[in-house]
């Protein structure tokens, strides 16, 4: 479950274990601070540039679109436009049970 807002959110596929979603951030717009238990998070960024950055170990990429990451589990990460400008990605989530654990903490 989530608890933030953002302009869209699309599901493409989700079966037990996997999901493939399209999320559109306007701008100010952001996924806030969190880690999934199982899953690995795959972005590839649509309409960018795209922010993703990481704690432990601390990191930054910077997508432009058609370029990609992936954030594994345990992770803690934070997904914005670079600015906080609009931007639209692909996620795709798996192989697991997906959770959203939120984590405290500015960016």
């Amino acid at each position: 479950m989530t608890d933030y807002e953002i302009q869209a959110r699309e599901t493409v596929a989700e079966v037990p274990g996997l999901r493939v979603r399209m999320l559109t951030l306007a701008q100010g717009q952001c996924v806030p601070w969190h880690y999934h238990s199982e899953i690995t998070d795959t972005f590839f960024c649509m309409q960018g540039p795209l922010r993703v950055e990481t704690r432990a170990p601390r990191a930054e990429f910077i997508l432009q679109p058609g370029e990609s990451c992936a954030v594994p589990p345990m992770t803690a990460h934070y997904v914005s436009g670079v600015d906080h400008m609009p931007a639209k990605f692909m996620i795709v989530q798996g192989e697991g049970t997906y959770d959203y654990v939120p984590v405290g903490g500015e960016r």
